[in-house]
Parts: C-alpha cells; sequence; structure tokens
C-alpha cells in the first residue's frame, strides 16, 4: 500500500469524517503538486475494498492514465472508459472520460462515490453536472487546488461542505513544494482587449499578446534568467503557442507546441521529447494548464493574461513540484498576472458560496493591493514608499505606459526571512534532508544544500534587489562556499 504523508492522511480522514457528518457532496481542495489523485485513489481503495462502486471523473486523456496509475499502485482493479472503449466497463471501480461517460450513463448500474478529478469543472448544466444528476444516490467527492469556476463564482451549487487541505506556503515550508521566484515587467497594454464570460475575450487577447515584442521578450528573460531549463509557455491560443514556440527556435533553443488538435502519438511524441530533454521550451494554449505532471518543469512563462485567479494558479502550479535536480522554480510574469491575483503562495480564504472569499466588490480591491514600484519593479502592498528602494510615490494619479522594460525580482513588504541565521538554516537543511531520503533520492544531501541555495538567493535578493556580482542561481561563489560550510560541511 501506498504511504500517505502526514497533511495527506489528514485529507483522507477529513473527507471520511464529512461524510460521516451526513454531507453528500464533500470538494477536498488541495495545492497542486500535493498529491490529490493519491489521496483519492486511497480513499477509492477503502471503498474498493468493501465491495462499493466508484466512478472516477476526469476529462483529459493524461489525466485518465494518471490516475490509472495511481490505482494499479495501490492495488484497485478497475477499467477505464474513454471515447476509443466499447460498450460499458462491469468492474466496480471505473475510471471514466466525463465526456464520453455522459453518452453511456444510463447503461451502467449505480455508483456508490462519484469522485471528480479538477473538480472546479463542476457546474449544474455541465457534463460533470449531467453525471452527478444520473447518479442520484451517490456521494460525491470533487477533488481541486482552486475552488472556484472560471467565471469566479464558488462550488457552492454542487458541493454542501469544503475539506481544506494544506497551503502552498506550507507544503513550500515542508520542502514538499518548490519555492517560486517571480520575475515581472509592467503589465501588457490590454485597454482593448473586452470581457467575455468572466475573462479576457480571447481573440482580442491573441492580437494584443501575439507580438513580436511584448514588454520584456519572453526570449531575452528566458535566455537571462533560465537558459536551457525546462519550461512551460503558457500562451492565449494555438497560433500563439506556435508563433512563440518558433520565437524560441530561431533564437537557438529547442521548442515545440501542443494543441488538442494534435494526435494521441504526436503529443506523446513531444511530451517524452520535453521530459528526456530533447526539447527545452513547450507551449502551449490550455493543455497544459491541468493535468500535466512533470516535477522537473523548472520554469513558468505566462504569456495569457487572465481574469482567473483559478487558471494562474493551475498555470504556476505546474511548475513548483519539486525535484533533486531543481534549486526553486522561476515564474517569468509578461501578462501582469502576479500583479493582478497577488503570489503563488499568498494566503486565501475560498468559500462555497463565493469562490475567493473576497465578493465581487471587494475584488479590484485586493488586485490593488499589489503594488509594482515603478522605480526597482518590486511588488509590495500599498505603501507611501517603496519597502524595497524607498522610492516616494507622487500624490497624483500615475499613468502607467507601455514600454520596453527589464523583468525584475517580485518582493512582498512584511515577507519573513528565509533562514536568516546560521542556527535556522542548519536546521532547515536537517529536516530537507530527512526529506531527501523518505522520497528516496539518490542524493538528499545535495538537493537539501540546493533547496536552501535557491532559498538564500530569494532572500537577499528581496533585501537588495538585483545584484551586479556574478552569482550561480543567484548566489555568488563566497556565498555558496559559505552555506556549504554551514550545512553539507558539518555532516562530512
Amino acid at each position: 500500500m501506498v504511504q500517505l504523508r502526514d497533511y495527506q492522511e489528514s485529507a483522507v480522514q477529513a473527507v471520511r469524517d464529512s461524510f460521516r457528518a451526513g454531507h453528500k457532496r464533500t470538494l477536498l481542495v488541495s495545492p497542486t503538486g500535493s498529491g490529490k489523485t493519491v489521496i483519492f485513489s486511497y480513499i477509492a481503495a477503502g471503498m474498493a475494498r468493501n465491495n462499493k462502486r466508484i466512478l472516477i471523473v476526469a476529462h483529459r486523456r493524461e489525466l485518465l492514465k494518471q490516475i490509472s496509475g495511481a490505482l494499479k499502485k495501490v492495488g484497485v482493479t478497475h477499467a477505464v472508459l474513454s471515447g476509443g472503449s466499447l460498450g460499458v466497463p462491469t468492474t466496480n471501480v471505473v475510471v471514466a472520460s466525463v465526456f464520453t461517460l455522459v453518452r453511456r450513463m444510463k447503461l451502467m448500474k449505480p455508483f456508490d462515490l462519484i469522485i471528480g478529478d479538477e473538480a472546479h469543472h463542476f457546474t449544474p448544466q455541465s457534463s460533470w453536472g449531467k453525471v452527478v444528476a444520473g447518479f442520484p444516490t451517490a456521494r460525491v467527492l470533487g477533488v481541486t487546488a482552486t475552488p472556484e469556476r472560471l467565471d469566479g463564482k464558488g462550488m457552492g451549487q454542487m458541493f454542501d461542505d469544503m475539506v481544506m487541505g494544506p497551503t502552498v506556503a506550507e507544503l513550500t515550508a515542508q520542502g514538499f513544494l518548490s519555492p517560486a521566484i517571480v520575475y515581472a515587467p509592467s503589465a501588457p497594454d490590454l485597454g482593448s482587449v473586452g470581457t467575455r464570460m468572466g475573462d479576457f475575450v480571447q481573440k482580442q487577447l491573441e492580437e494584443a499578446m501575439d507580438k513580436s515584442v511584448i514588454t520584456g521578450s519572453a526570449v531575452k528573460h528566458y535566455g537571462k534568467y533560465a537558459p536551457g531549463r525546462k519550461a512551460i509557455a503558457f500562451c492565449v491560443s494555438v497560433k500563439h503557442a506556435k508563433d512563440v514556440a518558433q520565437d524560441f527556435r530561431d533564437a537557438g533553443y529547442t521548442a515545440s507546441h501542443i494543441d488538442g488538435g494534435m494526435d494521441d502519438g504526436e503529443r506523446d511524441g513531444v511530451l517524452k521529447d520535453f521530459e528526456e530533454g530533447r526539447v527545452q521550451v513547450l507551449t502551449s494554449c490550455d493543455l497544459v494548464s491541468e493535468g500535466f505532471d512533470l516535477p522537473a518543469v523548472e520554469v513558468a512563462i505566462l504569456l495569457r493574461p487572465t481574469k482567473s485567479l483559478g487558471l494562474y494558479l493551475q498555470q504556476c502550479g505546474r511548475a513548483i513540484r519539486p525535484h533533486p535536480e531543481k534549486e526553486r522554480t522561476i515564474i517569468l510574469d509578461h501578462a501582469g498576472n502576479t500583479a493582478r491575483h497577488g503570489f503563488i503562495d499568498d494566503e486565501r480564504d475560498w468559500t462555497l458560496a463565493d469562490g475567493f472569499v473576497l465578493g465581487r466588490g471587494q475584488r479590484q480591491e485586493k488586485i490593488q493591493s499589489v503594488r509594482t514600484c515603478p522605480a526597482c519593479f518590486a511588488v509590495h502592498k500599498p505603501a507611501p514608499t517603496c519597502p524595497m528602494c524607498d522610492h516616494q510615490y507622487p500624490v497624483m494619479a500615475r499613468v502607467v505606459k507601455h514600454v520596453d522594460g527589464e523583468l525584475v525580482m517580485m518582493a512582498r513588504e512584511g515577507d519573513p526571512d528565509i533562514a536568516t541565521t546560521e542556527g535556522l538554516i542548519q536546521k532547515r537543511f536537517r529536516v530537507l534532508s530527512s526529506v531527501g531520503r523518505k522520497r528516496g533520492y539518490k542524493n538528499p544531501t545535495q538537493w537539501a544544500f540546493n533547496v536552501i541555495c535557491g532559498q538564500e538567493a530569494a532572500r537577499l535578493a528581496k533585501k537588495v534587489g538585483m545584484r551586479d556580482a556574478r552569482t550561480t542561481n543567484g548566489l555568488t561563489d563566497e556565498e555558496r562556499a559559505e552555506l556549504w560550510k554551514m550545512t553539507v560541511g558539518l555532516t562530512r
């Protein structure tokens, strides 16, 4: 049986408690990279041992494969129902494509539990809603990292209880997620882009973003901050993704786009090339925003402005999974999404009624609480002066012009330093080394040192801004040597 982490065990117990309390439809919220598939597979395994019928629903082929693989690891016999399948499965556990399922569910026996992956898609009118309505006696467990619909509304129409898992900040502090450093220019000029169904109009957004020069060219800043590292670029459309991939190839990088129009073999080939390092930059519209699991991804390039907090968090989440060879995650935000929504590890209060706890009238106030300094480009809470460079803001209104600029690290006012004393650094190093050993890393000591270096680089960068000194992943050779002495050196 798979060994659950402590927070995963807590999530399993909380879901069981919710059902025991009489709730029929429970929503589990846990960050991208926290192992939601492991959690619900464990729950499914327990029910399957009691001869219960379980239906697990997802909307993409990649998700179906991941779920099937997780069920195999916990020893659950199951069948997969997708577009190429004939008839209906007779096993007690079925993993199904929601779009295939809605056409055949009348032929299937009732289920005791329906599990919905990426449950923020659940609405009464959607295919997911039709599945739930089609099996009215079943309990429902939805899982998601972002419990609000793409239009910003909450999930209260579909669920009657919400179980909160750990936060991104908590999992990062424990070494289960990679620490993220954000670089960003001024927001792109979207004055000509309208809104439809709660987000920017795609065609107008494509015209605004699919240009050879966007503030702080994506290619230029990839070359400056993360050359050669595995990167995913999130684009506005398939055409935009193709154009961005070509721009990277023209600059000498290996890049490929991926889209839903490709046949399965072609798509799998591109993903394999990316996973094995033959492709450095993968570009896509929506295909890898959800259900894409590759911990070695080091860079997220945001080229799609969005008003959807959920979409923004899903995209950033693709790159924050930990990996032994990854010190940190780099987010290159060319879309103004961090200024629009806050940092990925910000604390967010969710409710079933409203999604993000702030109502629509308050949402603009939340957006404005992230301020970008025009002098050093640090991002911080509203204040008369910038906490990073002491720039004093004028009282009059400021007009932001669309200019070519440099990506700079984003910082937060009042953000606590990460392990600033020798004792704290050593304690954190010991904890991380233990985590690496439990995960079976080949070199847990080196991995722990890499994480410490990434955190120390982030702390120093927030304190002094971009430094002129030559650095390796944000630290000078002398700084790395000093950290090595106080961590690895003590164990040798």
